[in-house]
């Protein structure tokens, strides 16, 4: 059976007086796909950025492989990181954004061996090796010499995932990754996060593409409102869904 990879629980975060999460509680297990949904200004890309420490929660913890994002613990209290430190655990849990977030000075290849050489210290020719792999794996093994700014966007979102892929994450966290993309570069993007979950990748997905989340998902979350209004496996939540919020938002996405 599998065992629960992320745990978010009773996370609060707020900007300013605007409450962007009440009290969250999520379980997300290993090698399982759970695609989030919801209004805009729900909280889900909030969620996603709490889970890696891009943003700090006000109250609450989350938990990743069994290890405290961004905090420690000692008796009852939680106390933040270093910076060194949120940044080692950031090279387990991959981001893939919404932009690409590509450098536009380098290289294809040069974007996914930075971090494994960077951050991992890794010998630059076992990246390089590990990247061209990576960049077959996404198509584009012949634009490893290509700028970002040769690309389509739905090349530079594979390279991203690509370059989310080379720290060999335990996670990865995927913020709305197709609606940068004209609507004919949707499917490749969506193909390579379906070849993704087929090998068993942890994965986080916010998305408004409900035929993605009813083939690929293992659990559909609905926000809403900041907080989890209901979820459960695709055919419960998008076909029988029990909370009328969940029903009006489907009924105009659908």
């Amino acid at each position: 059976m599998s065992t629960a990879m992320v745990e978010v629980r009773s996370v609060h975060k707020s900007f300013g007086s605007l409450e962007v999460l009440r009290g969250v509680d999520l379980d997300v297990r290993a090698g399982e796909v759970t695609v989030v949904l919801g209004p805009s200004g729900s909280g889900k890309s909030t969620l996603l950025r709490t889970i890696n420490h891009l943003e700090k929660v006000d109250s609450g913890w989350i938990t990743v492989d069994g290890t405290l994002v961004g905090y420690r613990r000692s008796g009852d209290k939680l106390y933040e990181l270093r910076e060194r430190e949120v940044l080692k655990q950031r090279t387990q849990i991959g981001f893939v954004f919404q932009n690409f977030n590509l450098f536009p000075h380098l290289t294809v290849l040069d974007n996914v061996i930075e971090a494994p050489v960077a951050a991992l210290k890794r010998p630059r020719r076992d990246a390089v090796a590990a990247a061209e792999k990576l960049l077959a794996r996404v198509g584009l093994s012949d634009k490893a010499d290509a700028y970002p700014k040769q690309l389509s966007g739905g090349q530079q979102q594979r390279v991203a995932i690509a370059r989310a892929l080379a720290l060999e994450p335990k996670l990865l966290l995927f913020d709305e990754p197709t609606s940068a993309l004209d609507p004919e570069l949707v499917g490749e993007v969506l193909d390579v996060i379906k070849d993704l979950a087929a090998s068993g990748t942890t994965m986080i997905v916010v998305t408004h593409e409900i035929g993605f989340a009813r083939e690929v998902a293992d659990t559909v979350v609905f926000m809403d409102d900041g907080a989890i209004v209901e979820q459960g496996p695709p055919a419960e939540v998008l076909d029988a869904p029990r909370h009328e919020r969940t029903r009006a938002f489907l009924s105009k996405v659908l």
